[in-house]
């Protein structure tokens, strides 16, 4: 594996935002959350046939007020050419073999984030930053992962308005290089926003852009829209479409979410 001193930033900033939570920590009790759902996608991402997965993460969220833990671990199937490469979040690298289906477990996701970086309440103005990594435990003999570490760091800026919230995001995925592939560390932003229609129901809609970790391939761009109601004090549930504008996006994909408050 290529190791690139830049990726240590990420994990840097993961261990700062822990050590301050250990100090919160003394004075703040946790709030943990489990959520859980489905996603869908179908596309052909550059190739002749579609591949379509099916990702369904298990996420636990530790929240300490400031700051908050966040592990996904998913299971992911896959109905691709044989010598496929998926890539969750990233772009598959589509085979050119016979239709197969593989599946198993997907790469584990670890992030930390730090909320009001900056919060300006007069101006209606808020930032949270992330750091976070995607552990290569995914099998990539069957072609459900790189096989490699990836890190990011991303920053998201708020702007409030009434019942409405606008939103944009940037960040930096740095990309491990996988046996006989060269892939690019990338820039990632999206824009959008979100509405509250009731107290309960809220929906949004956001433009995603992630540049293309191969070398002369298109970028990702992708449409989604979503709504979530919240069922009870302790239940939320969201459900989401999106459809994507360039050969490194998905034609089209689905998903629902259903999220769990254990304690407050």
């Amino acid at each position: 594996m290529k190791v690139k001193l830049v990726q240590i930033v990420p994990l840097l900033g993961c261990a700062i935002m822990l050590q301050g939570v250990t100090a919160a920590a003394q004075d703040i009790d946790p709030k943990f959350t489990l959520s859980t759902g489905v996603d869908f996608a179908s596309g052909t991402y550059g190739g002749d046939v579609d591949i379509e997965d099916t990702y369904v993460p298990l996420t636990a969220t530790v929240d300490y007020g400031r700051f908050a833990f966040r592990l996904t671990v998913p299971y992911l199937s896959v109905k691709a050419p044989e010598g496929t490469i998926f890539d969750p979040g990233g772009e598959p690298l589509p085979g050119s073999g016979a239709l197969t289906t593989e599946s198993g477990l997907g790469d584990i996701i670890g992030s930390v984030t730090l909320y009001d970086v900056i919060n300006n309440q007069q101006l209606g103005l808020a930032m949270d930053l992330t750091g976070k990594v995607k552990f290569a435990t995914a099998d990539e003999d069957k072609g459900l992962g790189t096989g490699e570490n990836d890190y990011s760091v991303q920053a998201d800026l708020y702007k409030f308005i009434d019942d409405f919230t606008l939103l944009s995001s940037v960040g930096y995925k740095f990309r491990g290089d996988p046996g006989g592939l060269d892939l690019n560390d990338v820039f990632m932003a999206s824009l959008g926003g979100t509405y509250k229609f009731t107290p309960d129901v809220n929906g949004g809609l956001f433009l995603d852009y992630r540049e293309s970790a191969i070398s002369g391939s298109d970028s990702v761009q992708e449409l989604s829209a979503f709504v979530s109601r919240r069922i009870s004090e302790d239940w939320r549930i969201q459900v989401y479409a999106l459809t994507g504008f360039t050969d490194g996006s998905p034609d089209w994909g689905a998903g629902l979410k259903v999220k769990r408050i254990l304690s407050r």
